[in-house]
């Protein structure tokens, strides 16, 4: 008989789905690695479940700890459903941007969800940042794997990701589009990749509001780059140590209108139901399409699943708000 010892077992092993409509005018093969399929319906799964076997290999995750994490809810949604399997509490804090949906679903997996203002600065003692160390600091027997600095998430693509998508397009990947948040994806599968073939160019996407196209391009870190912004998963306020600008050839900057428009459209018109980032993603790699030439074979990351923005872009009363629809 063949099953999984548990719905951890299930994490990774997703499908490459050829993207024909949206790309039709560009020469390349355009692959698609929906990562929607893992339990947690996000690429997440893959560095949460490697954060905590890490911490509890050498001592930092205690048996009956308890988890604390900021989280826009996906890497949540990971980090919840493996401290089920493995007997922990989850205490995650997160943003007043975040959709309602992401927080349902990490309370319906028994984390407990503070949510905190977006509009402050990162030091600010109210942003989700700060209240997760405080808690940390409170809360006895925690840990707080601190996903955008610690070394198991981008380690975790680097051990599944990438050795997936190589073997997926038979060493023939050309290009890899992925939007930027913690960096883990795009430093740990770009790094795989380009050791297997230096002359793959790993293209990261990035928003208005964040800071890391200027950082790459200037080597200066401007905070007059940072305003709030409406899309979901990708840019940040700060540099987490996890992104490897060495690893990332360029980033394309995309807009929130484009990014909501373009995520409507994977649904629409691919019959892939993904989430914010990979519309974000996708319409960076539309921007690109000159970089793109017959033979190519680009990878593109669709993060996450369109039911956690049910209530934002998937929603015409919200996308007539903002006057995209």
């Amino acid at each position: 008989m063949k099953y999984a010892k548990n719905i951890l077992e299930t994490i990774g092993n997703t499908p490459l789905v050829k993207i024909n409509k949206i790309t039709a005018d560009i020469p390349a093969l355009v692959l698609a690695k929906v990562e929607t399929t893992n339990p947690g319906n996000s690429i997440k799964d893959r560095m949460a479940i490697k954060m905590i076997e890490d911490a509890e290999k050498d001592g930092r995750l205690k048996p009956g700890g308890t988890i604390i994490e900021g989280t826009s809810g996906n890497t949540g949604m990971g980090l919840a459903i493996a401290a089920i399997m493995k007997g922990y509490h989850c205490i995650f804090t997160t943003t007043d941007k975040q959709s309602k949906e992401k927080v349902d679903a990490l309370r319906a997996f028994g984390a407990e969800v503070i949510v905190c203002p977006t509009d402050v600065d990162p030091e600010d003692p109210r942003s989700y940042y700060s209240v997760s160390s405080r808690l940390e600091k409170e809360v006895p027997n925690s840990w707080k794997p601190n996903q955008y600095d610690n070394p198991s998430n981008a380690q975790a693509h680097y051990e599944s990701t990438g050795p997936e998508i190589w073997e997926q397009t038979e060493g023939k990947i050309t290009h890899l589009v992925v939007g930027v948040g913690t960096g883990g994806t795009i430093s740990g599968t770009g790094k795989f990749l380009k050791e297997k073939n230096p002359n793959i160019q790993v293209l990261g996407i990035d928003t208005y509001g964040s800071v890391f196209k200027k950082y790459k391009e200037t080597g200066i870190f401007d905070k007059d780059e940072i305003y709030p912004y409406v899309t979901e998963g990708i840019g940040e306020d700060f540099l987490p140590q996890n992104v490897d600008f060495s690893v990332i050839d360029h980033f394309e900057k995309v807009t929130d209108q484009d990014a909501a428009i373009m995520t409507r459209r994977i649904t629409k018109e691919e019959g892939i139901f993904a989430g914010n980032s990979a519309g974000s993603a996708m319409a960076g790699l539309v921007q690109m399409k000159d970089r793109f030439k017959e033979g190519d074979v680009v990878v593109i990351i669709f993060h996450d699943h369109g039911t956690r923005y049910l209530g934002k872009m998937f929603n015409d009363d919200w996308m007539k708000s903002k006057g995209w629809l």
